[in-house]
């Protein structure tokens, strides 16, 4: 007899398992609660044969002689699930099979285990739903009918997992171990988890975004949206955006490693840092004139983002981007590759770059006010330089009504930008001409040309001590005119 709870506490309550002895024919349990409001639970009784595998049958680590649970534990950057190994079936009085003695396939080792993950509605958090999706994870067919399987141990394999955390969205686990030898399966106890705490005042699972991330992603968002149809034309105002993102994204992931400060400040010296890197960028380009060293960074924010869509697909969850040396050296090469392909149409790259990005700005701030799964494009890979651990996890996503929503919203507006900047900016010359080189020749012909009525105007320092001189004046009391005494006749 299987027992599912409520979604009562942190959402990871574990299910309880009930086994009758072979002289049994009933089985009577009793609930105790500390809250005093009612508790939903939902029985499910499973009947196995001598021929099914035992799940938790091999226990050497948790309570339960026999622990069929799922044992879940989750931080900001994983969820793990843990379980015991499985032992064959055996008759009811007989006595169980060894579990550690041969490796053969007359023992356990022949037993495979499948790992299922199931996703829950996005932005519903009531019990009923939980409840009701718990009878599809219970049994070994509504399993392998509603999950999707993400991989497949064998029984030398660690009974460990760990798939990325995705705070407020419901997630389902359950693990099938199955005998090749006979043909056979049985379920293990399924584990849910929001990744949030229901019971939190700031920042619970009914409200996920913090009033920081709100004001910064939409201020970004707002800035973005600028850039997305605006950005080629107001070029200054482009290098100023991608150099925030550039050094505002790498301040961001030193800081965090380096030090222990609050998030709300690190958010904040994060701003402040990009607004330098922005600042920098426009400066090196008024002052210098430096295309390459633009066109590079632009080139570079745009691979990068291609390379993170790249791993955001199922490839991202192949076994051998589980190597970190492998999978930065696969993200920096298509990174790079994107700026070297378009370095020969850089209005192209420029445009789409503007478009890309700039629209993406919107998919992160709607994620700071609602659950979105398409903001996890660059979540999931600064959560990997963020965590040495985080290799290990499956990066699955749901993608359900919402996501449709905010994917063609987002498509809308990358395709909008795009489509209108090239239309406008077809004739007009980019680059644009150096700043400080036109600084110059203006500055050069007001001094040669004397018909210009520029060239009389008195020079800066002149004119500085001029306006000195009058702002000194309106302080000094104004001197009576004439005699201050009567004339005597």
């Amino acid at each position: 007899m299987t027992l599912l709870p409520n979604t009562s506490g942190t959402g990871n309550d574990r299910g309880l398992v009930f086994i009758l002895r072979p002289e049994q024919s009933m089985c009577t349990w009793y609930l105790e609660t500390v809250d005093a409001e009612p508790v939903q639970n939902v029985a499910i009784p499973l009947s196995y044969s001598e021929r099914d595998p035992i799940p938790g049958g091999c226990n050497l680590e948790f309570d339960l002689d026999i622990d069929p649970n799922l044992y879940l534990d989750y931080n900001f950057f994983e969820t793990t699930i843990k379980f015991a190994p499985a032992n064959l079936g055996y008759s009811r009085g007989a006595d169980p099979p060894p579990c550690d003695i041969g490796m053969g396939r007359d023992f356990r080792w022949r037993l495979q285990y499948d790992v299922y993950q199931y996703f829950l509605p996005e932005n519903d958090l009531t019990e009923d739903v939980l409840l009701q999706h718990l009878q599809k994870m219970a049994q070994v067919p509504q399993v392998k009918a509603n999950a999707v399987k993400v991989v497949t141990l064998t029984a030398n394999d660690k009974t460990v997992v760990s798939f990325s955390t995705l705070r407020g969205q419901g997630v389902i686990y359950n693990v099938i171990v199955w005998d090749p030898f006979l043909n056979t399966s049985a379920a293990y106890v399924p584990a849910h988890t929001y990744a949030c705490s229901f019971e939190a005042v700031d920042n619970n699972c009914a409200s996920l975004g913090r009033l920081s991330t709100k004001v910064f992603f939409t201020l970004f968002a707002l800035l973005g949206l600028f850039i997305c149809f605006f950005g080629h034309r107001f070029w200054k105002t482009e290098l100023f955006f991608i150099g925030f993102i550039f050094l505002g994204f790498f301040f961001y992931i030193l800081i965090t490693r380096l030090t222990s400060i609050k998030y709300d400040v690190r958010l904040l010296l994060t701003a402040i840092a990009g607004s330098i890197g922005g600042t920098f960028l426009v400066a090196a380009w008024w002052r210098f004139g430096i295309l390459t060293l633009c066109m590079l960074c632009i080139g570079l924010v745009l691979g990068f983002f291609v390379s993170t869509m790249t791993f955001f697909t199922p490839l991202g969850n192949l076994k051998v981007f589980h190597d970190d040396a492998v999978f930065w050296v696969i993200f920096s090469c298509i990174a790079i590759l994107i700026p070297v392909i378009f370095m020969g149409c850089l209005r192209i790259m420029n445009i789409l770059t503007c478009g890309v990005i700039g629209s993406y700005s919107v998919v992160l701030a709607i994620d700071s006010y609602m659950y979105t799964s398409l903001s996890y494009i660059t979540l999931n890979v600064l959560r990997r330089a963020l965590n040495m651990d985080f290799h290990r996890a499956f990066t699955n996503v749901p993608f359900q009504t919402n996501d449709f929503i905010v994917l063609a919203t987002w498509g809308m507006l990358a395709v909008s930008g795009i489509t209108l900047q090239i239309g406008r900016e077809r004739r007009q010359p980019f680059p644009p001409p150096h700043p400080y080189k036109l600084w110059k020749q203006e500055r050069e012909r007001r001094i040669t040309n004397i018909l210009d009525p520029s060239h009389h105007i008195p020079p800066l320092r002149e004119r500085l001590y001029g306006r000195l001189t009058q702002i000194k004046e309106l302080f000094q009391k104004e001197q009576l005119a004439g005699e201050r005494t009567p004339l005597l006749l």
